[in-house]
């Protein structure tokens, strides 16, 4: 149980179906308590990837951050 609201907060989530450090299932899990409070969230796994940051997930966020400045 979380308390707080979100209110439309943008929130991304960008990860590997295979990462060792972070389990698919809990990114889907947090992604579920962020939506609960009324974030915005953009979840994504990417098949294979590993630990490690790709240009799609940077542009994600670039986009995102644009748009909270605007």
């Amino acid at each position: 149980d979380y308390e707080g609201e979100l209110a439309g907060t943008p929130v991304f989530l960008g990860c590997s179906d295979v990462d060792p450090h972070i389990p698919a299932e809990r990114v889907r899990e947090t992604a579920t308590v962020f939506e609960a409070l009324g974030g915005d969230v953009d979840t994504r796994l990417y098949e294979g990837m590993g630990h490690t940051v790709n240009r799609e997930e940077l542009a994600a966020l670039e986009e995102l951050v644009a748009e909270v400045l605007d």
